[in-house]
């Protein structure tokens, strides 16, 4: 246990340790920011991967565990987020695709839903586990049965990481290039 282990990264507050283990595979921060609303700072993100990618093809063809870490930076709506995420995967896939995939994304509309808000200061995550899925977790609890199709995890990444990302800068910042 060396002192990298200790190490984090602060984006607005929040702490992102520089490694995790998932899954028994030791992960590494890949990249974190903050996703912007018009001027408001709406959450963190941190990007954890098996080794360090640079472009979204990148991290689509890493086989092992990864995570991407969400903190709340303000109270929102969960139904609402769960809303954005739905649009944001319709907006980085075609059509035949994103028609494919609709039974998990109202699966998932539905786990954010159940929750009614999420407050500053609470953390869900998604992570893809080879072997297993897609496992939402909010607060620390894993949310349902994983989401089988491998496809489902790459369109969850697209909404921070595809060509018509939520936010340029997140997803810059998530890929690891410094200041956006």
């Amino acid at each position: 246990m060396g002192a990298a282990s200790a190490q984090v990264v602060t984006v607005a507050d929040v702490k992102y340790g520089t490694a995790l283990q998932l899954q028994g595979s030791p992960l590494l921060l890949n990249g974190a920011g903050i996703r912007y609303k018009a001027v408001f700072k709406v959450y963190t993100a941190g990007l954890y991967l098996e080794r360090k990618a640079g472009t979204p093809q990148e991290v689509a063809a890493l086989r092992g565990p990864k995570r991407l870490s969400i903190t709340m930076l303000r109270d929102i709506e969960s139904a609402e987020l769960g809303k954005l995420f739905s649009r944001g995967m319709e907006d980085n896939m075609d059509k035949a695709s994103f028609s494919r995939l609709v039974p998990g994304v109202l699966r998932m509309s539905e786990i954010f839903s159940q929750h009614k808000k999420l407050s500053a200061g609470d953390t869900f995550t998604v992570d893809w586990l080879p072997g297993t899925g897609t496992v939402i977790s909010v607060k620390g609890v894993a949310q349902g049965d994983p989401f089988r199709e491998p496809e489902f995890f790459d369109a969850l990444m697209g909404i921070w990481l595809g060509e018509r990302p939520a936010d340029w800068k997140l997803k810059d910042a998530l890929l690891g290039k410094a200041g956006g």
